[in-house]
């Protein structure tokens, strides 16, 4: 197993924070589009089977530094990463010319904002990842989709519902539908880009809810605007602002005692 203490430069919040065993790492990462610096030498470590949250406020570098996790800026032209993102217990750094992003993104699951289901029905919009990843099998196939939707507790909802278009779920359980597609093909890592902003109190609920079941398979790391969420949802919380990691630690130590004015001053309302 791969241990790491929090990074040495200041970012921790007051008290220590206990070695766990790290899933993912990010080293001296800078990002740039173009010229521009969106982030500057961010180090975080992201811990098995625990969720941690990335707070701060728009335009901080969040979203930024979430997708470098899984390559998405590759997807796009004018864009140069610097430093390491290292990825456990093989010890890969995703950001290697020679890492395949493609494999990378097959080990790293991505939720998005908005709920993005494929124009499809509820069950091929599980089985389309176990299909490229070349799942052949039909029992096979039909039995992960059925365990992906229960682990995303939706299956009770749409059992009889297979063979109906993604689009006539609602807000929250095509959101639901999202987890289950990312959970079928067995991430490491899942990661969650603000997945609830778009769906009412009770479908947030639902989500924070499934999130916290998910600790026992999955590694989460979620970007949210939502304090109280982070609150609620994370063992461990890592405040951003102009593309600098201020302060991470245990997300009680953060919000109860930050160590960084900057962090106090933002928790306080005083600016954000």
């Amino acid at each position: 197993m791969t241990e790491s203490v929090v990074p040495s430069n200041g970012q921790s919040a007051n008290g220590a924070v206990n070695h766990q065993t790290l899933k993912a790492e990010a080293r001296g990462l800078s990002f740039f589009y173009g010229e521009k610096a969106a982030l500057r030498e961010v180090n975080l470590p992201v811990y098995a089977y625990r969720a941690t949250a990335l707070i701060g406020p728009s335009g901080c570098g969040k979203s930024t530094l979430l997708r470098c996790f899984n390559r998405m800026h590759d997807l796009y032209p004018n864009h140069r990463y610097a430093g390491e993102i290292r990825l456990y217990p093989e010890n890969i750094n995703l950001l290697a010319p020679e890492t395949d992003p493609i494999a990378a993104r097959m080990r790293i699951g991505m939720v998005f904002q908005k709920p993005n289901p494929f124009p499809k029905s509820v069950f091929e919009n599980i089985a389309y990842g176990l299909r490229l990843r070349g799942l052949r099998d039909k029992n096979e196939i039909r039995e992960r989709v059925e365990r992906a939707l229960q682990d995303a507790a939706l299956w009770d909802e749409v059992k009889d519902r297979l063979g109906d278009s993604a689009y006539a779920l609602s807000g929250g359980q095509q959101q639901r539908l999202c987890i289950a597609r990312a959970l079928a093909t067995e991430p490491e890592l899942l990661l969650f880009d603000e997945p609830t902003s778009a769906l009412d109190p009770l479908a947030t609920a639902s989500i924070e809810a499934l999130i916290g079941r998910l600790k026992s398979q999955v590694t989460s790391l979620i970007v949210t605007h939502n304090l109280q969420q982070a609150g609620r949802v994370a063992e461990f919380t890592a405040f951003m602002y102009l593309g600098e990691l201020v302060e991470f630690g245990p997300t009680e130590v953060v919000f109860n005692a930050p160590s960084q004015k900057r962090t106090e001053d933002y928790l306080a309302g005083r600016f954000g």
